[in-house]
Formats: C-alpha cells, sequence, structure tokens
C-alpha cells in the first residue's frame, strides 16, 4: 500500500515514487487513440527496452524536447546532424539503434497506406477476449507477436512482441491492472 493508502499494481509501487504512481493513475491502460500521441508511445516504449520505465518517464520531458514533441513528419525529417545531436544529449537514452528507430518509425508511420493508422493496427490486434483479472500478466501474447508482425512488414523497428504488448498496456489496448489495484475493474477513460 502506498502512502496515499491506494493499492497499486505492484509494478507501480516498487520505489514508491510519485512520478511513478501518477503515471499509473492518470496514464497508464487509458485509451491513446492520437496518432501523434502513439508515436510517442511506441518510441518512449522503444527506448524502455531493457531499462526500467522510471528511467524512461523521468526523462519524458527531456525526450519530448529532443524529438519535438514526437511530431512524425518533424522526427521523419531527422538527418545525420540530427542523430548526433541527440547521441550527444545526456538527457535522454543515448542508443544510436533506438534513435534511428525511432526516426525511421515515423517515417513509416507517414508512409502508412491510406485508411490504415497506428490507432486501428493497435485496435485490430485487441485481443478477443480480455485476460481474466488475477492471472499472470504476460510478457507478451499471441495478439502482441502477430502486432510486432504486422508493425514490421510496415517497416517499424524495435516493436517486438514484448514492446508491442507493453504498448498495449500502456494505451488501454488491454487492461492488465492487479485483481488487488484500486484502478482494476475501473471503467477505463480517457486522460482530461
Amino acid at each position: 500500500m502506498a502512502s496515499d493508502g491506494r493499492v497499486r499494481c505492484a509494478w507501480a509501487g516498487i520505489e514508491n515514487d510519485e512520478l511513478y504512481q501518477r503515471y499509473h493513475d492518470t496514464e497508464w491502460g487509458r485509451p491513446v487513440t492520437g496518432e501523434r500521441e502513439l508515436f510517442e508511445r511506441i518510441s518512449l516504449e522503444a527506448f524502455q527496452s531493457g531499462l526500467s520505465w522510471i528511467t524512461i518517464l523521468r526523462k519524458r520531458d527531456s525526450f519530448r524536447s529532443a524529438f519535438h514533441n514526437f511530431e512524425p513528419a518533424v522526427v521523419a525529417d531527422f538527418g545525420a546532424a540530427d542523430v548526433e545531436r541527440l547521441l550527444a544529449d545526456a538527457s535522454i537514452v543515448r542508443n544510436r539503434m533506438k534513435i534511428n528507430a525511432t526516426i525511421g518509425n515515423a517515417r513509416a508511420l507517414l508512409a502508412l497506406p491510406a485508411g490504415t493508422t497506428l490507432a486501428s493496427l493497435l485496435a485490430a490486434h485487441a485481443p478477443a477476449v480480455p485476460r481474466p483479472a488475477g492471472d499472470p500478466v504476460p510478457a507478451q501474447t499471441p495478439e502482441s507477436a502477430q502486432l510486432a508482425k504486422a508493425l514490421k512488414k510496415l517497416g517499424f523497428a524495435f516493436v517486438g512482441p514484448t514492446t508491442s504488448y507493453a504498448m498495449m498496456q500502456a494505451v488501454g489496448i488491454v487492461n492488465d491492472h492487479q485483481q488487488e489495484c484500486w484502478l482494476s475493474g475501473v471503467e477505463a477513460q480517457a486522460p482530461k
């Protein structure tokens, strides 16, 4: 139980960190449908790979500044000088592969076939039946594996099944709040 008396998913209380708790309570698992917002989430999930999520949360404002608020058209125009600028920016995660993937993913997003959006891709890979509350939370699912495959086919990178599932959780495609969490069973609402 946190200092505010609420029981949260175990991961949100690991450090009893206010930033983690606020993210859990107001963002994680809430529906996200805007393309820019989804591009930000897929980018941050890729940067998180191999790191703790709290590291990314603490650097999120710096990521937003470095990547021009994750505006896909702006990021898609990044060139070699931008990559070097980002690699020199100690306020973000400096990983050439992840930086290049983010730029490439912006380009892939802009090149999606007519009528296809990140939101529609995510919705098309939502589980037909919700995972029962109380079941162990998986690292990936058949749906996230299919989403990863579809994204890769469309030119996206750093979007494996685990990263794809983390995104599905973060943007409300699946509800993985633990049964004892105060948000378990709460109707998800988009953040205000």
